[in-house]
């Protein structure tokens, strides 16, 4: 027979909460053996999946996350990182500067990319979409994409710098969310975006592997996030989202 007792997951340390007489900070260890290799998603199924709808509990709040480094190597993380896109853009020894278009919704393509170009050749080092900029009816994704790129090569012609623009991939789907970074990269465009919660950890594990195998930056939204971290008694901190996405990947 299998002894279970290997499997369990062991309270080795409880802390009460200054100021709070109902509340205490629980220290939980979990052997490696419960979760599988290089998934976020399952990691989370198991820590944070059931828990916290238990009737027994009034609240409970993920505060941390200690990842031991023999599971933590199993994950691919950022594709890049903050240095390739440094020397992608050749810009050093200072802080980039750039901006999100707005109105972030109603604009149609050409209109887009125009501000784009405004905005590049105004001096910022790069734009970016916003989270929900998908496909709408007023502004397709390959429209969008298309003068979008034609705004960045006219920026860095007439700048004789190099620029970027963060174009949103985010899709009801992986196979088209993969689908627009294949045509990002045709286009030569150096890095594309995520919503990574809402669009989901596999999703954006996906995604990263796909970018670091092709040379694409990967830049990450938190849009969503506040539904999990904002509530102090309830949920998660926002550290263990951020590990979360250095794990599944995002540059």
């Amino acid at each position: 027979l299998t002894s279970l007792d290997r499997y369990k997951g062991r309270c080795y340390d409880i802390e009460p909460v200054p100021g709070e007489e109902t509340q205490f900070i629980a220290y939980v260890a979990y052997p490696l053996d419960l979760f599988e290799e290089g998934s976020v998603t399952n990691l989370f199924t198991s820590i944070v999946g059931n828990v916290f709808g238990f009737k027994a509990l009034r609240a409970l709040r993920l505060e941390d996350l200690r990842i031991p480094p023999a599971y933590s190597k199993t994950f691919q993380g950022p594709p890049h990182g903050i240095q390739v896109e440094r020397d992608k853009l050749n810009k050093y020894g200072r802080p980039l500067l750039g901006c999100t278009i707005k109105p972030k919704l109603g604009l149609s393509a050409k209109n887009y990319g125009r501000a784009v170009y405004e905005c590049l050749r105004g001096g910022l080092d790069f734009t970016k979409d916003d989270e929900n900029v998908n496909s709408q009816p007023f502004m397709r994704w390959r429209d969008r994409f298309c003068f979008c790129a034609e705004a960045l090569y006219k920026a860095q012609a007439e700048t004789g710098e190099i620029k970027g623009h963060y174009l949103n991939a985010t899709a009801g789907t992986c196979e088209e969310m993969i689908k627009r970074a294949v045509f990002a990269r045709e286009l030569g465009v150096p890095i594309v975006m995520h919503d990574y919660l809402t669009g989901g950890f596999t999703a954006n594990t996906s995604l990263a592997h796909y970018c670091r195998d092709n040379g694409l930056l990967l830049h990450i939204h938190r849009a969503m996030h506040a539904v999990i971290d904002r509530q102090r008694n309830h949920g998660m901190h926002f550290r263990v989202l951020a590990k979360a996405l250095r794990m599944s990947g995002g540059d």
